[in-house]
């Protein structure tokens, strides 16, 4: 039966991660709240508010916070790019987070490494629901749409053949990781970790404190090591983007069944 009053926030950090979308709301309005645009509008029959929150954790729980308490959304999904840090996870595959940990919180010995003080937590899971959603539009995008989104010019610039999914760990931090050597110290201390960014497990902890439904999904730029592409700009305009628009515009359209 549809649900009437779903209202989705779609935060990306930088405006190259989100290109596109707000191009495609045929009713769109902007207000602006805390030095960030919120683009409300209709994609594709689904109430949306898209936004940018800029880079890092704080940053990103500014917007999140806000979305929620002063635009009423429902759900939240953050897109946008991250470094694998997984063997199996390479350039052009896409990271679905069943959970996310601030790498860079450690507050012992008062509490455990990891753990957000007061919550009891350091790991803070996807909703499961919309993650299976974003899932099945994630799969649907890359058996049906990737050939056509992404140019074969592209394609083979930054070396993707066929884009696997990965769900699991995610790890943030406000730190641009891009060394073996930092990448191994976390992996050490985060074993399962799949990918590390600077923004999903703020909107976690926001999304879990005011129990509101959310999902992170990584589109993997690079290895979080010396070996970034060299036009990181153009990655995630010619491929991060289209990625993020396609798998939206499948959860769009499937959002009110």
């Amino acid at each position: 039966m549809p649900t009437p009053t779903l209202k989705l926030g779609l935060i990306s950090a930088m405006a190259q991660e989100q290109a596109g979308l707000i191009d495609s709301m045929p009713d769109s309005h902007t207000i602006s709240r805390g030095m960030r645009d919120y683009v409300q509008g209709t994609l594709w029959d689904t109430q949306c508010v898209c936004v940018l929150s800029r880079l890092g954790k704080v940053a990103a729980a500014a917007t999140a916070a806000t979305l929620i308490e002063r635009f009423g959304v429902t759900h939240i999904l953050f897109t946008g790019v991250a470094g694998g840090a997984d063997r199996r996870v390479r350039v052009g595959d896409i990271v679905i987070a069943e959970q996310l940990v601030q790498h860079d919180m450690d507050a012992s010995p008062l509490f455990p490494r990891f753990q957000i003080p007061l919550t009891g937590l350091s790991h803070f899971a996807a909703d499961a629901a919309l993650t299976e959603r974003v899932a099945l539009a994630v799969s649907a995008f890359v058996e049906n749409d990737f050939r056509l989104a992404i140019d074969a010019a592209d394609q083979e610039q930054f070396r993707i053949r066929r884009p696997r999914v990965h769900r699991g760990l995610i790890a943030s931090g406000d730190e641009f990781i891009d060394s073996r050597i930092r990448l191994a110290e976390l992996k050490l201390a985060l074993p399962d970790l799949l990918a590390v960014e600077m923004e999903g497990a703020a909107v976690a902890q926001v999304c879990f404190e005011f129990g509101v439904p959310f999902t992170v999904i990584r589109t993997i730029s690079d290895g979080a090591n010396e070996d970034a592409p060299i036009d990181f700009i153009a990655f995630m305009e010619r491929v991060a983007a289209r990625y993020a628009f396609g798998i939206a515009r499948r959860l769009c359209r499937t959002a009110q069944d």
